[in-house]
């Protein structure tokens, strides 16, 4: 099985120059050319993963979004938190113990906003954790 994994990785590798080649050589932003080098990134990366967790049991460090205009979307919250910074740091000069309180407030509204598009059970993955056997 590790030979299927290496050639995965080959494909991932080979998939990601083609990508690199079509956005040099990008002729519009909406040019095809570049979005079928786009799909079969995600395509190469999905199988290596694949073939990392039957072969391996291993998994990767990334998580590709299944809709890649969501990742892009206007609400997810980038700008929004850039002014709730400069507010903040307006703030602070006001009043110190008010203003922590609410910074750890908009963190973790920062923190939901990036993990929006998760779709992980934490108790599925205890669940996962207890099953694996070390020895």
């Amino acid at each position: 099985m590790s030979t299927q994994a290496r050639e995965a990785l080959r494909h991932l590798t080979a998939a990601l120059e083609a990508h690199l080649e079509a956005v040099e050589s990008r002729r519009s932003a909406e040019d095809a050319t570049v979005d079928d080098a786009f799909d079969a990134v995600a395509e190469a990366f999905e199988r290596y993963e694949d073939e990392l967790d039957s072969g391996f049991g291993e998994s990767l460090p990334i998580v590709l979004d299944d809709d890649p205009a969501e990742a892009f979307d206007d609400d997810d919250g980038d700008d929004d938190s850039d002014s709730d910074d400069s507010d903040d740091s307006d703030d602070s000069d006001d009043s110190d113990d008010s203003d922590d309180d609410s910074d750890s407030d908009d963190d973790d509204v920062a923190d939901e906003d990036l993990d929006g598009h998760a779709t992980e059970n934490e108790d599925e993955m205890d669940d996962d954790i207890e099953s694996f056997d070390l020895r």
